[in-house]
């Protein structure tokens, strides 16, 4: 299907794309700081949605070709130091956008599935609007307690530098934050890296909305006590060598949602390679079965099955 516009309120309108059958159980992926929709790649959406889900992926504000907001982005010295008021949204704003899309396009109650920032607007979602949350899977994500998840001190620079404005230098500028961030002990093609840099350039050139996402990041604060109020299903996966929200932060989100499973990928950084598709697919696939299974129980459908649990390696309970 091809890109399509959603007026979702509040003077915001979110570009958005479906694989599958529209009939199948409602999977949303929201993707994270200063990366387009285009980053869950059309095979990935379309191996989800091969498993009987109805796959919806979408630009966040300030992302690809939904819309961007006006104003200047904050400082590298109020990013430092955390500043709230450089912020012209927060997490909350982002979630409504979501739900927002979710209500537009009579898709409720849906599977939300979140990496990394996304993993943050997906949490907040589930905490803010359950009934739009059949089940959340949280990726490579963290609950804003500066006590977990924190990025390797190293990383930093790499962040507070605004991307080139220059194709061919912002491609080799996002090859070097994967480099820096992503799975370096799994076989990875830096050409497939370069033509998700490339497509995103041509989608979107506004060298601004990452650092405006970054503020609404620091803005939403330690969101502990938002977390720890989710009902939905959950599922948190998260790599055991990601540098840039290190595995307490997973570990974190888990602790804070009543009942959530853990799932700790050997190798895997921050970032979704290819080789680990397969893995993460049926981790997503049969989380949402299961909860699907437990609504149709729940709501006299049918007896509840056992619960299915991923057999992806690292599943903790």
């Amino acid at each position: 299907m091809s890109e399509e516009l959603c007026d979702v309120g509040g003077g915001i309108t979110l570009c958005y794309e479906t694989f599958g059958d529209a009939s199948d159980p409602t999977a949303l992926l929201i993707m994270g700081l200063g990366t387009q929709m285009i980053a869950w790649q059309e095979e990935f959406c379309e191996q989800l949605a091969a498993r009987g889900l109805h796959v919806v992926r979408f630009d966040n504000r300030d992302a690809g070709r939904s819309t961007h907001v006006p104003g200047r982005p904050p400082t590298p010295l109020q990013l430092l130091t955390r500043s709230r008021s450089a912020a012209r949204y927060d997490l909350d704003d982002m979630a409504a956008d979501a739900a927002g899309l979710l209500r537009e396009l009579d898709l409720a109650p849906a599977h939300v599935i979140g990496a990394s920032m996304g993993g943050m607007i997906a949490q907040t979602l589930a905490a803010r609007h359950p009934g739009l949350v059949r089940s959340l899977t949280s990726i490579m994500s963290t609950t804003g307690s500066r006590r977990s998840g924190q990025p390797a001190v190293a990383l930093y620079p790499i962040f507070l530098r605004r991307a080139p404005r220059e194709r061919d230098a912002f491609i080799e500028h996002t090859a070097r934050v994967f480099e820096a961030i992503g799975s370096r002990e799994i076989e990875r093609d830096p050409a497939d890296i370069r033509e998700l840099a490339a497509r995103s350039f041509d989608r979107d050139r506004d060298p601004f909305g990452t650092g405006k996402q970054l503020a609404a990041i620091l803005a939403s604060g330690n969101r502990t006590p938002d977390v720890r109020s989710i009902a939905a299903p959950t599922l948190v996966i998260h790599g055991a060598a990601d540098r840039l929200v290190t595995p307490s932060g997973g570990r974190a989100t888990a602790r804070a949602i009543p009942g959530a499973r853990l799932m700790i990928v050997p190798k895997m950084g921050h970032d979704l390679p290819r080789l680990l598709w397969p893995q993460l697919i049926d981790a997503i696939a049969a989380h949402a079965a299961a909860a699907d299974e437990a609504a149709a129980g729940a709501s006299g459908g049918g007896s509840p099955a056992l619960q299915v649990r991923p057999t992806a390696s690292g599943l903790q309970g």
